[in-house]
């Protein structure tokens, strides 16, 4: 597989049916255990099995690969976060600068609520 440098610009996905994960893996510069790793993390990817249980993804699948690639690598996203993000109505993301404000806005809430627990304890 050749490694992509994140300046680097994904090949075309050629029309056709199925893909194998080899396939996927040049496609979306993706090692295949990693692809094997994100079908146990990601409900959203199934590829179709089929003799000798090789997988075969469909189109939507290797641009699915291609979103989880994105979010993961470039985005930062942990898999949790990615697999919550895929899983957000379409308009309903946050947009990206909200997520660098968190941490400001998180930080007087945490106290608070620690005062709160604390005042619960008593």
């Amino acid at each position: 597989m050749a490694t992509l440098d994140s300046k680097d610009v994904l090949p075309p996905i050629p029309a056709k049916r199925y893909f194998t994960i080899g396939e996927v893996s040049e496609l979306c510069a993706v090692k295949p255990h990693v692809l094997r790793y994100w079908e146990q993390e990601f409900t959203q990817l199934r590829p179709v099995k089929r003799r000798g249980n090789r997988r075969y993804y469909q189109h939507h699948e290797v641009l699915l690969v291609r979103r989880i690639r994105e979010l993961l690598y470039q985005e930062g996203f942990t898999i949790s976060g990615a697999r919550h993000r895929l899983e957000e109505p379409a308009g309903k993301t946050v947009p990206h600068e909200a997520h660098e404000q968190l941490p400001a806005v998180a930080l007087p809430l945490r106290a608070e609520l620690a005062s709160i627990i604390e005042f619960l304890r008593v």
